[in-house]
């Protein structure tokens, strides 16, 4: 029997919606004249039809396929204007990805020929495949108190617990094993590394290189299926194994672009179903696409359509069960043809909604356009990853002059970012390393950023780390120059765990990751970026858990209010080793500084020494306990380390 698109009513959503008669398919296009649907065989391999979509409401393009149900494997096609210099980029021999396709039969892969207009794109694209979905998973969200970032493939691939089959899958992480590791180090929080389906930029292939990361996305639905070879189940049964074990799941997505790139980037999706409306042009040059993100082009997500597409796929991955998100580059999200606002659109709509508005709400604030970066300036309840407490603690610990104010403050919850929207320190996500940069241990072993192997030339990559070196550059047996850095490493962890606002380890950094001084590893899909089980230092995994456990017992660490220096006695003080008072003029010379905090019932003493001599603390003399010390060594507070301290 030939198949064939009958009219029907609006289904309930965009996509592909299995309803009792069939499957229903709905596609937006303002600027497209015709959307057609490819139908493929069991196999996905053949194409049995082209059917346009016979109805039209307003820009939604809809159809029914009677009869048909799940596991039907389709595609989309676009007809319309080829105005390049008009923003529109319509061409029917692009196979194309439905935005809402909810799983793919095949992982994306960059072909030229996905670029060329005219050029029949059906043995490349990966094709849809229509799900029946399950009832939505709910868990409990609670405030993290400990971020654990993991990119899943790396994070399973050389783990001894994870069978070669599982390997770099989300399946890998419901390994017992790795669930011990997790309580073992106190995390309330993984924030998985995007999940959903990417594709490698065009410029990798050619260099045997591959995308590791996935911040290159091309559907908003579908899950990796190297990833996620179950599918959404995959992700659905990993919530359900952190929920039981008391662990929350924050999902990274990445709303600020795709992986159609630039003008000379693929038709795949979007572009194909309507360039002009889904990204931002210039507004003098219609042809011009806006680069506010690094990736060629930006996501308009002021616009109704992208706002739907948004919120419609944030509900979808809450309903799978996870706690949260991050979004990547959000300053994007709050953009209009104006410029950042926090009444933006998809900010407002977020805030509104009542599920979204009660999940985790993490922004990475900032992008490369202008005015782009708004750190403190998002709208409660989202808290921000804090760039400034990363360089601030950094350059700090390098000795840069003048340091000690900042870290003050940061050692403080960051009220100079966040009070003035009524935000508490929890609105921080402090940070010493993430995905992107130098690992913890890197950070004190390299002066300069080493990507030569990302074959740019080391042109890419931050060039200003706030790192160092310690002596020598790179990788050493010299167990001075070992001990050493190994120093720096625990003084950094200690001064992250002893501020307020909440802590964010990327996986590894517990242990002893590197990465060889590649500070941009994204196209490092390989030795790089696995992290070596085999040679963690267990010395340092337990020092972290100790750490955590300590935040966890004091609360005067852990509060979501801005430290204040009167009442009698005051919450905080900053005093010197003698127990004197910092006079302001003694603030721009500091190596040494202690923070006093109290309540009626807990005194906590933090104490930093960022010098190369051990000094004595007055504290030490009045019966105060030492709780925690960064380093080794017969002083009150030895160099370079930081102490923690309790009154007896």
């Amino acid at each position: 029997m030939t198949a064939e698109l009958i009219p029907c009513r609006l289904p309930p959503q965009l996509g592909a919606t299995i309803m009792a008669e069939g499957v229903a398919f709905a596609v937006f296009s303002h600027n497209g004249e015709r959307v057609l649907v490819s139908l493929f065989d069991e196999s996905g391999e053949t194409e049995t039809a082209r059917l346009p979509l016979p109805c039209r409401s307003g820009d939604v393009h809809h159809g029914l396929l009677p009869r048909a149900g799940p596991g039907l494997r389709y595609g989309l096609r676009a007809e319309g204007p080829w105005q390049p210099d008009r923003g529109h980029r319509f061409d029917p021999a692009k196979l194309l990805v439905d935005p809402y396709a909810k799983a793919i039969d095949r992982p994306f892969r960059w072909e030229p020929r996905l670029a060329q207009h005219g050029k029949e794109t059906v043995d490349l694209v990966p094709r849809g495949i229509v799900i029946a979905e399950s009832a939505p998973l709910v868990v409990e969200t609670t405030q993290p108190s400990f971020i654990y970032e993991i990119a899943a493939k790396a994070f399973s691939m050389h783990h001894p617990a994870v069978s070669e089959t599982l390997r770099g899958t989300l399946a890998a992480l419901r390994e017992p094993r790795i669930l011990d590791h997790l309580r073992r180090l106190g995390v309330s929080h993984v924030e998985l590394m995007p999940i959903a389906a990417w594709m490698d930029e065009r410029h990798l292939p050619p260099l045997g290189l591959r995308n590791g990361w996935g911040y290159n996305p091309v559907n908003f639905f579908a899950l990796d299926p190297r990833l996620a070879p179950g599918g959404a189940e995959d992700l659905r049964k990993l919530c359900a194994t952190y929920a039981e074990a008391g662990i929350g799941v924050v999902l990274d997505i990445v709303l600020n672009h795709t992986a159609e790139s630039d003008e000379f980037g693929a038709t795949i999706s979007l572009r194909g179903l309507d360039n002009a409306v889904y990204y931002r042009h210039a507004q003098d040059d219609p042809g011009r696409l806006v680069n506010d993100t690094g990736c060629g082009h930006t996501l308009a997500l002021d616009r109704v359509a992208l706002v739907a597409l948004a919120m419609d796929a944030l509900r979808y991955w809450r309903g799978l069960g996870v706690a949260g998100f991050r979004f990547d580059l959000a300053t994007v999200m709050g953009r209009t043809a104006a410029g950042f606002t926090p009444d933006a659109p998809l900010l407002a709509a977020i805030l509104q909604d009542p599920v979204l508005s009660q999940t985790i709400l993490i922004a990475e604030p900032w992008d490369i356009g202008p005015g782009g970066y708004r750190l403190g300036e998002f709208p409660f309840p989202f808290a921000e990853w804090n760039g400034r407490f990363r360089d601030n603690v950094r350059r700090f610990w390098r000795g840069d002059a003048g340091m000690a104010g900042a870290l003050a403050t940061r050692l403080s919850g960051s009220s100079d970012l966040f009070a003035a929207r009524h935000r508490g320190p929890h609105a921080s996500v402090n940070f010493l390393a993430a995905h992107d940069g130098f690992t913890l241990v890197d950070l004190v072993s390299y002066a300069g950023k080493h990507n030569h192997a990302n074959g740019e030339d080391n042109r890419d990559g931050d060039n200003d780390s706030h790192s160092w070196n310690n002596g020598l550059e790179g990788r050493t047996d010299d167990a001075t120059m070992t001990a050493a850095r190994a120093r720096d490493v625990r003084a950094l962890l200690a001064t992250l765990f002893t501020s307020r606002g909440v802590p964010m380890l990327t996986a590894g950094d517990e242990f002893g990751r590197t990465q060889g001084g590649n500070n941009n590893a994204y196209a490092q899909d390989n030795e790089t970026t696995w992290l070596d089980w085999a040679n963690v230092d267990e010395d340092l995994i337990t020092f972290v858990a100790g750490l955590a456990r300590l935040r966890r017992e004091l609360v005067l660490l852990t509060r979501n209010g801005f430290l204040k220096r009167d009442g009698d006695p005051p919450e905080a003080q900053w005093l010197k080793p003698d127990g004197s008072a910092i006079a302001d003029d003694e603030w721009p010379s500091l190596d040494v500084l202690c923070l006093l905090l109290r309540d009626q019932a807990h005194s906590v003493l933090v104490a930093l020494n960022r010098s190369w001599k051990g000094v004595s603390l007055s504290q030490a003399e009045r019966g105060w306990a030492r709780l925690l010390c960064s380093s080794d060594g017969p002083d009150d507070l030895p160099a370079r380390s930081v102490s923690l301290w309790r009154a007896g």
